[in-house]
């Protein structure tokens, strides 16, 4: 599965995008259903360290799982928000097995 990655306002170098790619790509071992993931990355503007902010969206079939995280560096963001949406796809396949 590959990521649709888009970054606002600036433009994410290769390292960041395979580190989008790696993380997103093992939330596979937990739901064989997702159908697509979308990711969005912006830089706030305020004065607070943590400005980046992730937003990553996977595509289920059914409702879509979405998850959001503000920290310091994207790669946080990323990281906290693959953990946020592990736990919901966890959720979700015992909802529809149950």
């Amino acid at each position: 599965m590959t990521p649709n990655i888009q970054s606002v306002h600036f433009t994410a170098d290769k390292k960041l995008i395979d580190f989008i790619h790696e993380k997103v790509n093992k939330l596979t071992q937990f739901h064989d259903g997702i159908i697509g993931t979308d990711v969005t990355l912006k830089v706030d503007k305020s004065a607070d360290q943590a400005n980046k902010t992730a937003e990553i969206k996977l595509h289920l079939s059914g409702n879509p799982l979405f998850a959001k995280k503000q920290c310091a560096t994207f790669e946080e963001a990323v990281d906290t928000a693959v953990d946020a949406l592990r736990t919901q796809v966890k959720k979700h396949k015992e909802k529809a097995q149950g």
